[in-house]
């Protein structure tokens, strides 16, 4: 069959249109118009993310930046001394030394990190003086102590007596055995997308109750605990840092969403690396908590974790609540 030269540009043209079409459907750098950012909007990790996301919006409300609003949310748990895994009052190593890990990551890929911070209970705020006023990303122990002083943080003993009287009772078995949801749930990991479209992420923690002297979980570490890329979507980490670490957990979830899965979605793929991971090398499953959260660009979140007992706490201009994660281990 003969086609003229009219009908064959009309056929290329409609050809055209339609690929054009589909690349704005599915090119993550170009969205469709059509398609209604939620924002701001915060999440965080565990039942004491509802109180440091209230803090959170208090910034993110009145067009506050996410940078902002991540740090004043997660100083809430580091302050509160009824929170046993989060800065003041948190659980010491075996040593009956409370340390601290936190680091964060603003919109433009700047980051702070400091590991090992003892008598200063907001690391999270130093994390982002070492961001903003150091040329390093990492300051630790000794090092991370003088340069907070230095900043007029102030000295405080971090260790509480419910925390020290746990760790004289841990003493007399002098047995390290984390429990799951119970030891595991050590961190608030906090992610926010603001009215400007910008994202940012803090993670902070105690660390592992009676962990030896030194030891660094992923909290702090860049790519495994907390990993935000603003033309993507940020992701953090919680439960089980030894395994987060062997994945590059959060920098997995963002470079999944990256390729096009949404937010749970991704989490999941995640949580299935770190079982294969254990399968291998034929460690219990049971013995440990790993979860995800994640937020993309659009405002979409979604988070997964290994066995049942982790939640996430979400609040935007219309959702306020506890979620509990999905998870993979059925008992």
């Amino acid at each position: 069959m003969k086609t003229n030269r009219k009908e064959f540009i009309k056929t290329s043209l409609l050809a055209g249109t339609a690929i054009g079409f589909n690349a704005c459907k599915f090119d993550s750098k170009t969205r469709p118009t059509s398609i209604v950012t939620n924002k701001p909007i915060v999440i965080s990790t565990w039942r004491f993310g509802l109180q440091a996301n209230a803090a959170a919006w208090e910034i993110l409300k009145n067009g506050g930046k996410a940078i902002d609003a991540v740090e004043a949310g997660v100083k809430v748990p580091e302050a509160d001394a009824n929170e046993r895994s989060v800065g003041l009052g948190g659980r010491p190593d075996r040593d009956g030394i409370v340390s601290l890990d936190a680091c964060i990551m603003d919109e433009l890929g700047n980051i702070g990190s400091v590991v090992c911070l003892e008598n200063i209970k907001h690391a999270i705020s130093v994390a982002r003086a070492i961001m903003e006023k150091t040329p390093h990303v990492m300051l630790a122990g000794q090092g991370a102590y003088q340069f907070a002083l230095s900043q007029g943080f102030q000295k405080e003993n971090l260790l509480l007596p419910e925390s020290e009287k746990e760790w004289k009772e841990w003493l007399v078995h002098n047995q390290y055995k984390p429990i799951a949801n119970i030891e595991n749930h050590d961190t608030i990991g906090m992610l926010a997308l603001d009215e400007s479209g910008n994202l940012s992420g803090a993670c902070t923690t105690s660390g592992m109750a009676f962990k030896m002297r030194g030891r660094v979980g992923d909290s702090p570490i860049i790519g495994a605990g907390l990993y935000v890329d603003n033309e993507i979507g940020a992701a953090t980490a919680t439960g089980h840092g030894e395994e987060v670490i062997r994945i590059a957990g959060s920098s997995l979830v963002v470079e999944l969403m990256r390729q096009g899965l949404k937010p749970e979605e991704a989490c999941k793929e995640a949580v299935m690396r770190v079982v294969k991971l254990m399968e291998r090398r034929n460690k219990n499953l049971k013995d440990i908590q790993v979860g995800f959260i994640a937020l993309n660009k659009l405002g979409e979140h979604g988070a997964y974790c290994v066995q049942s007992g982790f939640n996430f706490a979400i609040q935007s201009k219309e959702q306020k609540e506890l979620i509990d994660a999905p998870f993979y281990l059925k008992v």
